[in-house]
């Protein structure tokens, strides 16, 4: 039985990064990630604990192991990671003095995908985030078609397109 809940454990936090680095574009075939879907941001493990102290990543558990997860991204981190900096360039353009949580990214398992835990884990994350946010706010790379299927699906819509990082990126908003 899948259990939604927040990280509370460092062994949460390892078992994400190498959940994360299963699915790394640059870890997976091509055919594979035009398929199944990759993340592209390699986090490290300092990265990830600091962005779970200000709001704990949500996370999909069967018993023990993490089966998926969504990255809880504050924006006062805009600045701590590099490769998502344009993306929050992008946010303050349409969302100046918006009050909001970015989800820094969401995997799930390759064993477990096509049971709902990507729709479960965006539910879990509006629950557990604090109240009065305007939305959640995430990109997604154009190549990753299964992931740009997957949040369309849930409610999402394309706030604005942009090339960063010789890619184009879909900026996306759930109300």
């Amino acid at each position: 039985m899948i259990h939604y809940t927040q990280v509370s454990s460092e062994d949460e936090i390892f078992q994400i990064k190498a959940l994360q680095q299963n699915n790394l574009a640059k870890n997976i075939a091509v055919e594979e990630a035009a398929e199944q879907g990759f993340v592209t941001v390699e986090h490290t493990l300092e990265e990830l604990k600091l962005l779970n102290s200000e709001h704990p990543h949500t996370i999909a558990k069967i018993d023990t192991e993490v089966v998926g997860y969504a990255l809880s991204m504050h924006p006062k981190f805009k600045n701590e990671i590099a490769i998502l900096k344009p993306m929050f360039i992008e946010i303050e353009k349409y969302f100046p003095d918006a009050n909001y949580m970015a989800m820094g990214q969401i995997c799930i398992a390759k064993a477990h995908r096509g049971k709902g835990i990507f729709r479960g884990l965006y539910n879990a994350m509006k629950q557990f985030l604090p109240k009065g946010l305007a939305c959640i706010i995430t990109e997604v790379d154009y190549r990753n078609s299964r992931s740009m299927k997957a949040h369309k699906a849930i409610g999402f819509v394309e706030i604005a397109k942009y090339i960063a990082d010789d890619k184009e990126w879909s900026l996306i908003a759930l109300k």
